[in-house]
């Protein structure tokens, strides 16, 4: 009698339960961790937000915009440096309680951090079929641990917010070919300067009509202030916008730009503009050369992020928390680490994943939060002062130097999940 077929065995998920408790003890772990992270910060007292509405209330009653100072214990004096256009947008804020401003501001950071992971992660949960609602989570809850978002938060400073308008432009609207497309960097160039650099940028990948209405987006901002504010407005562009004083001190370890590095080098004098100038020359060069080969090859993530990275360096004045480009830059290289899978690639794994490790525990640890650099001018007086000193400058540096320019693959639309598909052959075993 032959014997019966033998079915074969259901495919079953594997130790689903221990899974599950260490991704519940590893996102409880990075909760955690998080009030030790924040704890230093909380001495801030959302300090530049209530300068920003300080200056507004003195702006509402008459005073001139920037005559505005405020005693800093760090700085010496602080100012309102902004464009009139950031101003005549904070000023409906002068009208609610300070407590109401900063929680308003807190939450549309946390919103933004949330909204620009899942932008950032969601490419690569497809890609690499990772558990979705665990890696968005996580990656949600290590964004929040780096300092420059602590320092953001802790400050009341809107740079998540422009974050927002600078990837929704550069990794939706720019790409589809809309018809708004550079409007989200207009905006946030006129509302601060630093993102001006990614108009450069797309002229460097001659996406011309983009940079047209991001360049028009901004003039018309601009003009839009100049005219309910023309004194204001003449004044900032023709004198203010020039006077690196009016940031803060150039030497302070928390301004991680070249102007930083080299001032700290001749401390309390100014360093010679020439050499900076070059230096700066330099990088913008390499820096947008390597944004826009990226940006050619199909890498649109790696391109803006040479970009932001080439902004901070060359910008006078780039304090931690400017800097959110390092994060984009870890989801870049642990993406293409996961990517590295052939055995003749275990080397480049290695070497990807360990600068992505690297680079997130710097950036989670910092260079200012958990060191106090006194109030004299900081003087460079060594090798291990270069390197404690300018970390994220040499970091910056290191990662438009080698971040990769990835070879985008994307899983079948028509293809389940790993997880879905185990759990339709346990419904339906053959």
């Amino acid at each position: 009698m032959p014997a019966e077929p033998v079915a074969p065995p259901a495919v079953t998920d594997d130790d689903p339960g221990g899974r599950t408790v260490r991704r519940l003890v590893t996102v409880v772990a990075l909760i955690a961790v998080l009030p030790a992270l924040y704890l230093p910060g909380l001495n801030h007292k959302f300090l530049d937000l209530k300068i920003y509405m300080s200056a507004v209330d003195w702006w509402r009653v008459g005073h001139p915009l920037y005559d505005y100072v405020q005693p800093d214990r760090v700085q010496g004096e602080l100012y309102f440096t902004y464009p009139p256009f950031s101003a005549l947008l904070l000023w409906p804020f002068g009208l609610l309680k300070l407590g109401a401003t900063v929680t308003i501001f807190t939450v549309l950071t946390v919103l933004a951090v949330v909204l620009t992971t899942r932008w950032l992660v969601t490419p690569v949960i497809d890609r690499h079929d990772l558990p979705r609602v665990f890696t968005l989570t996580a990656a949600v809850l290590l964004v929040l641990a780096v300092e420059s978002t602590r320092e953001t938060i802790t400050f009341g400073q809107i740079n998540m917010l422009l974050v927002v308008l600078i990837l929704a432009d550069l990794l939706f609207a720019v790409p589809q070919a809309r018809r708004w497309a550079g409007v989200g960097v207009g905006l946030a160039t006129a509302l601060k300067l630093f993102p001006g650099i990614f108009i450069v940028y797309l002229l460097a990948t001659r996406r011309w009509r983009a940079a047209a209405v991001a360049s028009a987006t901004a003039a018309a901002a601009t003009l839009l202030a100049a005219a309910i504010a023309p004194d204001d407005s003449w004044r900032f562009w023709t004198q203010e916008l020039w006077d690196n004083d009016r940031v803060g001190r150039t030497d302070y370890v928390g301004n991680q730009s070249l102007f930083g590095l080299l001032s700290r080098f001749t401390a309390p004098e100014k360093p010679d503009r020439l050499l900076w100038l070059l230096l700066v020359a330099v990088v913008a060069a390499y820096g947008l050369w390597r944004a826009a080969r990226a940006a050619r090859a199909g890498d649109l993530l790696t391109g803006l992020t040479l970009t932001g990275l080439v902004g901070s360096l060359v910008s006078p004045i780039t304090w931690t928390h400017h800097i959110y480009w390092f994060v984009p830059a870890v989801v870049l290289l642990a993406d293409a680490a996961l990517s590295a899978d052939r055995p003749d690639e275990a080397r480049r794994r290695r070497w990807l994943g360990g600068l992505a490790l690297g680079t997130a525990a710097l950036i989670i640890y910092g260079v200012v939060t958990f060191q106090d650099w006194g109030t004299e001018p900081v003087r460079t007086h060594g090798p291990v002062d270069f390197v404690l000193q300018n970390t994220y400058v040499l970091l910056s540096l290191l990662l438009m130097a080698t971040l990769p320019v990835r070879s985008v693959r994307r899983r079948p639309v028509d293809q389940p999940h790993p997880e879905e598909k185990s759990h339709q052959m346990d419904r339906h075993p053959q």
